[in-house]
C-alpha cells in the first residue's frame, strides 16, 4: 500500500501574477511560488496549488470553499475589495438575496453561501458551516 503523508488540491489559472495578487492581497493567503505556480496555505493549515495553464478553461464548479463565521460580513468585505458575488438562478425553495447569498433557512442570521470568481474565472465560495 502507498504510504500517504499529506494531501492538497489544485486548479489551473491563466495568469500567475494576477492569481498571486488576488489570493495574497484580497483573500490574505500565505503564498509560496513553487514550480511556476502558487502553493497557498489556507486558514486552518490546508494547502492548495494554483498552476499555470496556457489553455486554461475556468472550472464550472466550485474549486474552493472558504468557511467563514458570518457570510454577510464576508460578502461585504469582498464587495469592499471590488469582488462581486455571482447570482446563479434560484428557486422559491432556494432563493438568493440581492447579494447573491443562498440562505440556510434553519441557520439564522449570517448563515449561508455565496459564490464569486478569481481572476482566472474559477468559482470560489464563502460559506458558513
Amino acid at each position: 500500500m502507498v504510504e500517504i503523508v499529506g494531501s492538497f488540491s489544485s486548479f489551473s489559472v491563466d495568469d500567475v501574477p494576477k492569481a498571486r495578487e488576488f489570493y495574497a492581497e484580497t483573500l490574505g493567503f500565505s503564498i509560496e511560488e513553487v514550480m511556476g505556480g502558487l502553493r497557498m496555505t489556507l486558514p486552518g493549515g490546508g494547502q492548495v496549488f494554483a498552476y499555470p495553464k496556457p489553455d486554461h478553461v475556468p472550472a464550472s464548479h466550485t474549486v474552493l470553499n472558504l468557511v467563514v463565521a458570518n457570510v454577510d460580513d464576508a460578502v461585504r468585505s469582498l464587495h469592499e475589495k471590488g469582488v462581486r458575488t455571482d447570482h446563479y438562478p434560484s428557486s422559491e425553495q432556494m432563493p438568493l438575496d440581492e447579494n447573491g447569498i443562498l440562505r440556510d433557512r434553519e441557520g439564522g442570521e449570517g448563515r449561508g453561501i455565496a459564490w464569486f470568481k478569481d481572476p482566472a474565472g474559477n468559482v470560489l465560495s464563502v460559506v458558513t458551516d
